[in-house]
């Protein structure tokens, strides 16, 4: 990809920097008399070991020597959590924190908190966030604290602030794959008591995939960019005004999956075991992803001797779509059209069918002379799979808008007091419109939009468009009370109201090719409104007790919320037109509105130092009610997103964090989590109960090394390995079990004529495999610059990002990892 406009600002901060003096660097976080970290997880500063829960820090040493950058990275240095992210678009994260996991298409569990403000959109918790100085990965309920998105834990991110001389730093590599990274920062004064950050962050790649029909690297390509600027000002003795900002552009592919069939009975291919399958991509359609975000935020602290005055607002706008192949060719919803308006691209499916009779898609696939089904035309028709290259597949356009405005009001105790206290309020505005809209394919390319009508190039199919409007009003107040030098109690609680109203957005309009409205929710007449309020108190307790001057032990308890929702309007209506009808009668539920989460989480554990390691050792135990969960459906409809809720899921396990320093310059360090989770009621999918939390792995397991190796007095041999195992992974409620699908419905009414029962599907083969990823780094280190070679995923592991089983449809739809990624980077700083 060509370097655009950003690659200029990077040159002009690496110019800068080159022309700068060699002075001092940021500072560095915060450290206490003993010289341990200094955290701020619970708004408050105190050291590592006083926080009465666990929690993994990442140093400045850290994010630089690891090249830590976003929300991927820091979780692969974390225990018991797991993330999946850029699968569908850039924007789609979900991260899972000890068995509670972001739904797609929900809210987020966890909190993402930049420089003391909090943001809300799931689609900030893989981007960049500046020039990171700390990150502080909490887990458990942080709810009293952070609200309804904090249910499974915080990241909590310093960036770099302000010094009082002119400094920054920059780095850049090169990699396979025509990889290219630079980011940079400049800070210094702008007078007395001013001063500034301006920094920046470019990638491009050409992804580790080809399209095989396109001849083109356009399946994981991607090009990103942002930059970001802080003035922070003290005006007086007592007040700081803190004023952000940042814009950023993303360019890329999308829905870089592929199909996999689960059905036995058909043999071969058909009977797939996820983790063996061989990827290729082909789709006619070039997948694409943009998204634009611009935010502003203002945040003052002021001093009134005993108590601080903090009050923050943030603006938020990310724009993100993404347009791709259908996944309609197997279910034959583009060879006949019930208008003339629909002719062309019923032509174009079987002029693009005859043209490419015989091109080799993944097994059990197969294009044959017409697109109709193989099993309605076994001499001459087709197997196609998902995103095949002929036209009949249709298109897809997806959009996720999201602008939020939201303002804190927070009043605390000064000092380190046998009493200490905060109270405060908070509010948020959300404006989110959504969109899912399949259309015609005629071979002339795609109109991104909701709707486009009958006789254009890209006639509409099938829309679900909703506008979503929310406010969120809170308040919280909290209180810690120190019995003795060596114990305290802390007691918070927060009351968050919810109120949300959905105005569905589809114009009545008919489908060109079934005939039936657009929307399949509109059969009996237009969607009207809706509006639902979620409210939840959100209680927290921790205790500590220092034992011995490097022994803690900790307990904690608190209660987790993730607001309900609407799911697109008329989405029951197509689960229950397509599923919950004979002969596959699924008894799957599904509503337009899904229901407000909650959890109860418990945390005890022992904290401290023997000799020359530090260990954290926990176990936990957490119930959540009406878990949200993110449901797919596939079928001759299109494609359907919802989200669903379990009933009640049981979660606990343990976890240990270990780290020696043998010798001065070498570390080694290790953490282990196990998790193991169950579902107990779920009236979405009753025959579910008794399997495991979905998007949970059984184990995480962390093993690492760091080595400096003086070489000279101004030059240092870095080393630092590691290496990261995720545990075998459900990415759905459906677990080793049979059912019935589209198939089975289909095939005896077929030219096969084949009894019901050869279409089920059996859905053991699709639980990702455990895998581990090594990450290698060796270099040098000057008095301001380094130079360092690295490979991440060294041994250049197979593994899959996600698997997202659709049910009835018969199979899943599975994302590879990333592949061996091997180059160099240089830094310098001033």
């Amino acid at each position: 990809m060509p370097i655009k406009g950003p690659g200029f600002f990077l040159a002009g901060v690496s110019l800068l920097a080159a022309a700068g003096p060699a002075l001092a660097q940021g500072e560095s976080p915060a450290a206490g008399d003993s010289g341990e970290i200094v955290v701020t997880a619970r708004r408050v500063s105190e050291t590592l070991s006083q926080v009465p829960a666990s929690i993994t820090v990442l140093t400045t040493d850290t994010l630089t020597r690891a090249n830590i950058q976003k929300g991927e990275d820091f979780v692969k240095l974390t225990p018991g959590v797991t993330i999946v992210t850029n699968t569908a678009d850039a924007g789609d994260t979900q991260i899972n924190i000890r068995g509670i996991n972001g739904a797609r298409d929900a809210e987020s569990s966890v909190a993402l908190v930049v420089d003391g403000v909090l943001k809300t959109n799931t689609a900030q918790l893989n981007q960049n966030q500046g020039t990171l100085r700390q990150v502080e990965i909490l887990k458990g309920p942080q709810g009293a604290l952070y609200g309804r998105n904090a249910a499974a834990g915080a990241i909590v991110i310093q960036t770099v602030r302000p010094t009082d001389q002119f400094s920054g730093a920059f780095q850049a590599s090169y990699a396979n794959e025509k990889t290219v990274s630079a980011s940079g920062h400049v800070a210094g004064p702008l007078g007395s008591g001013i001063g500034f950050v301006l920094s920046g962050d470019y990638r491009t790649t050409d992804g580790f995939y080809r399209n095989l029909f396109l001849d083109r690297k356009v399946v994981d390509d991607q090009e990103a960019w942002n930059v970001d600027g802080r003035i922070l000002a003290e005006v007086g003795d007592a007040t700081t005004i803190d004023l952000k900002a940042r814009y950023g552009e993303l360019h890329g592919a999308s829905i870089n999956f592929n199909s996999s069939f689960h059905i036995p009975a058909l043999g071969g291919a058909f009977y797939e075991d996820v983790n063996a399958h061989p990827f290729r991509f082909y789709s006619n359609i070039r997948p694409t992803n943009n998204q634009k975000t611009v935010e502003a935020s203002i945040k003052l602290d002021h001093d009134f001797g005993p108590m601080t005055l903090t009050a923050w607002a943030l603006y938020s706008d990310i724009k993100n779509n993404l347009t791709a192949d259908g996944t309609s060719a197997d279910f034959a919803r583009y060879i006949a059209a019930a208008s003339a308006d629909g002719a062309a691209v019923v032509d174009s499916c079987f002029a693009s069918t005859a043209a490419l009779t015989g091109f080799p898609v993944n097994p059990p696939g197969m294009i044959g002379q017409i697109p109709v089904p193989f099993i309605f035309a076994p001499a001459d028709g087709s197997v196609f799979g998902a995103y095949s290259p002929t036209t009949c597949d249709g298109t897809q356009y997806q959009q996720r808008d999201q602008r939020d405005i939201s303002a804190e009001i927070r009043l605390a105790s000064n000092g380190d007091n046998r009493f200490n206290w905060q109270l405060g309020g908070y509010y948020l505005h959300i404006d989110r419109t959504t969109a899912v809209s399949l259309g015609g394919d005629t071979g002339q390319g795609m109109i991104p939009g909701f709707y486009n009508p009958p006789g254009s190039v890209n006639p509409t199919s099938q829309l679900f468009a909703d506008k979503f409007r929310t406010n969120v009003y809170a308040a919280f107040a909290s209180g810690q009370f120190k019995f003795t030098d060596t114990a305290d109690l802390g007691v918070a609680l927060r009351y968050d109201v919810e109120q949300r109203r959905a105005r569905n957005l589809v114009p009545m309009a008919l489908d060109p090719f079934t005939g039936g409205p657009i929307n399949p929710g509109q059969a009996n007449g237009p969607i009207g409104p809706k509006s639902a309020t979620f409210k939840q108190l959100e209680p927290k307790i921790t205790f500590r007790w220092a034992m011995a001057p490097q022994a803690n032990f900790f307990a904690n308890w608190g209660v987790g919320f993730k607001s309900g929702g609407f799911n697109n309007q008329g989405s029951a209506a197509i689960v229950d037109q397509n599923f919950n009808v004979a002969p596959i009668d699924a008894g799957v539920l599904i509503n337009d509105q899904f229901r407000k989460e909650r959890s109860s989480a418990f945390e005890a554990g022992f904290k401290g130092r023997i000799g020359p390691v530090n260990y954290n050792l926990a176990g936990y135990y957490t119930r959540v009610r009406d878990m949200q969960f993110f449901e797919f459906f596939v079928g001759s409809f299109g494609l359907l997103r919802v989200v669903s809720n379990i009933d009640r899921v049981d979660i606990k396990g343990a976890e240990l964090n270990v780290d020696a320093k043998l010798v001065d310059g070498w570390t080694v360090f290790g953490a282990f989590n196990v998790t193991d989770s169950e579902i107990k009621k779920n009236q979405s999918r009753p025959d579910t109960v008794g399997n495991k939390s979905p998007y949970t792995s059984n184990y995480t397991i962390n093993l690492g090394t760091q080595m400096i190796a003086p070489l000279h007095d101004d030059l240092d041999l870095v080393f630092r390995a590691d290496y990261r195992i995720t545990g075998p992974t459900w990415f759905h409620t459906v677990q080793n079990q049979e059912k019935a699908t589209i198939f089975s419905a289909l095939l005896p009414i077929s030219a096969l004529q084949l009894p019901a029962a050869v279409g089920n599907a059996v859905y053991d083969v699709n639980r990702r495999a455990a895998f581990g990823v090594l990450d290698l780094r060796f270099g040098l280190e000057g008095r301001n610059w380094r130079a360092t070679v690295f490979a991440n995923n060294f041994l250049d592991r197979k593994y899959l990002n996600e698997v997202i089983p659709a049910i009835e449809f018969g199979g899943s739809f599975i994302s590879p990892g990333s592949r061996r990624l091997w180059g160099l980077e240089v830094g310098y700083k001033f």
